[in-house]
């Protein structure tokens, strides 16, 4: 089995990054916890616009969210900021993140006595992570550690014909040596009913893939009921999918789930779920690119793969995204914000599985350590906790 180098958590598991993470549990501490961050190195603040006015579902979500970018292995440690009178406790949100054994810390604004003893009391307690995780040293861990998210976004024609089927070649090789990997996107997933049929593991799995599916497409009909079918606002895909040579949602589906290989789907986890066991599973979580980006990270994916045609920049706080395109022309254009050139492959340079395998070995590099280039620019677009709706 293939080792990468990472940073072994109390739990066992392997952070392939070492931050520390400043999470306000309420948008009323989002200025503390980003003042709070900006003094300490390796600190990340996560702003989000919840935690208050939420009921239900729709609160525990958030709930369920900001616990899991929480207990994500890449964050070594934690501080939760709390205003003191939201419906998301920062001291039951801490106690969430604290099952993991990290370390972890909370306060509240209004205990504290404003914003400037906040943000000292806050500082103090990261700086104190910091010291804590500078002694922390990589180590060997196999690739059975590895939770891989599978995201696609800017899609065009060669993502589907060349991208996608290459990250599938190294989603395989990573499930095959006891890995785990996300795909997610129910709304553009519609269309392959009929391959996830010979594709989930087990007759139950299949019912729990369909019904979702199922869902989404109900869902999808009576958000769009009220609008002129040909109008941009009843498509499922993107102007820029249009451009790029994607005709439609079934059409991209069947290019888009090529990046989960060919391996059999072991089960359904629900938005921000973590898995139970290992394997490829289907993310029910449907929205745009940083709802999607942002469930993937909660349910534990320590890199994001994320394969687009058209060319986008946007990176995860703390994760790295590996950005793939099918497209050279994308690559040459792009070339600041691309990691990969699977168009190669259309270029007739190299094989599909030769990219599988560049690919594979990307994914272990970048678990070492080496940055991703939406890393070096600062990228941090993809957090964003999706209000809970009925999808």
């Amino acid at each position: 089995m293939d080792q990468m180098l990472g940073y072994r958590r109390p739990n066992s598991a392997f952070g392939v990054r070492n931050h520390i993470a400043v999470i306000p549990s309420v948008f009323c501490a989002n200025h503390t916890a980003k003042l709070v961050a900006g003094q300490v190195q390796g600190a990340i603040a996560f702003p989000h616009i919840n935690g208050c006015g939420q009921h239900g579902k729709d609160l525990q979500q958030t709930i369920d969210t900001l616990a899991g970018i929480g207990r994500n292995p890449n964050f070594g440690a934690v501080l939760v900021i709390g205003l003191g009178c939201e419906r998301v406790h920062a001291k039951d949100l801490a106690a969430l993140i604290a099952e993991t054994g990290k370390p972890v810390e909370y306060l509240n604004i209004q205990e504290k006595g404003g914003t400037l003893k906040a943000v000292e009391a806050g500082v103090r307690i990261a700086r104190e992570f910091a010291f804590q995780l500078s002694l922390q040293q990589r180590e060997p861990f196999p690739v059975s550690k590895l939770i891989l998210g599978l995201k696609c976004g800017g899609t065009d024609a060669t993502s589907g014909i060349a991208a996608n089927p290459a990250l599938g070649l190294a989603v395989d090789r990573i499930v095959e040596q006891g890995g785990t990997a996300f795909l997610s996107e129910l709304a553009e997933l519609l269309g392959t009913e009929h391959i996830m049929k010979r594709r989930a593991a087990t007759p139950e799995v299949y019912e729990q893939i369909s019904a979702v599916l199922s869902h989404t497409e109900d869902v999808l009909e009576r958000m769009t009921k009220d609008y002129v079918r040909t109008s941009e606002q009843a498509a499922l895909v993107t102007p820029g999918n249009f451009d790029g040579g994607v005709s439609s949602v079934s059409e991209k589906a069947l290019g888009g789930i090529h990046k989960s290989g060919s391996c059999k789907f072991v089960g359904v986890v629900g938005y921000a779920e973590q898995p139970k066991g290992t394997g490829l599973y289907l993310m029910a979580a449907a929205g745009d690119d940083s709802d999607i980006a942002t469930s993937l990270v909660a349910g534990g994916a320590q890199i994001i793969a994320f394969t687009t045609g058209r060319g986008t920049p946007t990176g995860f706080p703390g994760v790295p995204v590996l950005k793939i395109t099918g497209n050279s022309k994308t690559y040459r254009n792009m070339e600041d914000d691309m990691d990969y050139n699977a168009g190669r492959v259309m270029d007739g340079e190299i094989t599909l599985e030769q990219a599988g395998q560049e690919i594979y070995q990307e994914v272990l590099k970048i678990a070492g350590g080496k940055p991703t280039k939406a890393e070096v620019l600062g990228h941090d677009e993809l957090f964003s906790i999706g209000r809970y709706d009925c999808f």
